[in-house]
């Protein structure tokens, strides 16, 4: 389990050099495709020097800028997006996996940044934003298949 904010020593050993390293927090270049964006990364630093040691949850800002990129230059929705068109569908995780025809489990994975959705689940989810009357007809063919 990632080490929580509050439970995390303010200093710690470089495992590396053996020099004492400080609880903070240091600008940190995420780039993806020519874009680019900094984001203050948590970590341990030494008083001189860029090199830290990232414990935790610590990536996760970078993660996430990282994702928020993917989905402006290519399309492809960020764990957030998923749960926010999801719950506008008024659709649980299952019930979305099954309608979408991508397995049950799946939109437990994307909304916690597993995994990503394909190409063409991700243009599913956009054209749903979209147009959230399009889920009635979903639902109709997956009752029709269950009747048949």
């Amino acid at each position: 389990m990632a080490a929580l904010k509050k439970d995390l020593p303010d200093t710690m050993v470089s495992p590396e050099t053996g020099e004492t390293l400080r609880r903070g927090m240091r600008p940190f270049l995420v780039t993806y495709k020519g874009k680019s964006v900094t984001v203050d990364l948590p970590g341990y630093y030494p008083e001189n020097g860029d090199e830290g040691v990232h414990v935790g949850d610590d990536m996760a800002v970078s993660d996430a800028a990282l994702r928020a990129m993917k989905e402006e230059l290519e399309g492809i929705p960020s764990p957030a997006t998923i749960r926010r068109v999801r719950e506008k569908l008024k659709l649980s995780q299952r019930e979305a996996g099954g309608l979408l025809k991508v397995g049950e489990n799946a939109f437990d994975k994307y909304e916690r940044g597993v995994v990503e959705p394909s190409g063409p689940t991700s243009q599913l989810l956009r054209l749903l934003d979209q147009h959230p009357e399009l889920i009635e007809d979903l639902r109709e063919r997956a009752k029709a298949v269950v009747t048949i």
